[in-house]
């Protein structure tokens, strides 16, 4: 009797571990991608099932309800889980998106959420351009936009990347001087 007593607790006990492993629980994920400073709204998230298990709380769940009145402090990609570390308030963001518009080609790995150096030729008096100075290392782009010119003569991409304040001055002014600005991939990814 005891023993089949025995069998009978272990076998509820494998069956209520069995149950607890493969607890799903529903999270947010980021529809498209989330670019820094932009809000989360139910419009950019999807739902997923997911097996979290301890790591539960660092992921917003449907349960908890989206936050409201927060943006992304880094990049979420397309698909991947809603972390609580990467959101915050508007005002705790460190890093504004500029728009660059260069008509170099880009390598295939200058994409959203990759990093790039910018480099500025400043003009010169002898109707050129100075040498190159590196005024933003390991830049991350938020986003990129591929164009034309009204005759389709020319391709122009517009990078979005983002830059801390004490940046700005350097790059607002160089823009501003109609400098020649030059994007290079920065594979890896350090300032």
């Amino acid at each position: 009797m005891v023993g089949v007593l025995l069998v009978l607790v272990s076998i509820a006990g494998v069956i209520s571990l069995v149950n607890n492993a493969d607890r799903t629980t529903e999270v947010y994920a980021a529809r498209d991608g989330i670019a820094v400073g932009e809000r989360l709204t139910p419009e950019n998230v999807v739902r997923a099932k997911v097996r979290l298990g301890d790591t539960e709380q660092h992921y917003i769940t449907v349960e908890s309800g989206l936050p409201q009145d927060v943006v992304a402090m880094q990049r979420i990609g397309k698909d991947q889980l809603v972390p609580r570390a990467s959101l915050g308030a508007a005002d705790r963001l460190d890093r504004k998106p500029v728009a660059l518009s260069v008509e170099q080609t880009l390598p295939s790995q200058a994409v959203a959420g990759a990093r790039v150096d910018v480099w500025v030729a400043q003009p010169d008096a002898r109707n050129g351009f100075s040498e190159p100075k590196l005024i933003l290392p390991g830049a991350e782009i938020a986003e990129i936009t591929t164009g034309s010119t009204a005759l389709g003569s020319s391709k122009t991409t517009v990078l979005m990347v983002l830059v801390e304040d004490k940046q700005m001055p350097a790059l607002l002014g160089a823009q501003a001087n109609e400098a020649k600005i030059s994007v290079v991939w920065n594979p890896g990814g350090g300032r």
